[in-house]
């Protein structure tokens, strides 16, 4: 039975089905295509690190890193230019040690 997954995959994923003995069809993407396949793979890792279980989380994370590594390289974005953003907004902004949710706020006119 044939599975529709039409998804960005790990290089090696191709492999490991041919060793498995079964069938399958790859497309290589375009750069731009590659981006947008990335950055909703970044949407599908974030949702699976969302309901992981305290177990699990560290995996999901793990691949979420991978995504944002890739990302990075494909969007010609060094870490370093990202390291330095976060850390500008986390001192206008700060972090999020503190555990602070916003209930609501109210507008005066």
């Amino acid at each position: 039975m044939k599975t529709e997954h039409n998804k960005l995959v790990r290089d090696k994923i191709p492999d490991i089905i041919r060793a498995s003995n079964n069938q399958y069809e790859i497309l290589t993407l375009s750069d731009a295509e590659y981006i947008d396949a990335l950055k909703q793979k970044l949407l599908e890792e974030a949702n699976e690190a969302a309901i992981a279980s305290p177990d699990e989380l560290a995996q999901e994370l793990a691949d979420i890193y991978e995504v944002i590594d890739a990302l990075l390289a494909a969007a010609g974005i060094e870490k370093e230019t990202v390291k330095n953003i976060q850390k500008q907004k986390r001192s206008i902004r700060g972090g999020f040690d503190n555990k602070i949710k916003l209930l609501w706020t109210e507008l005066n006119n």
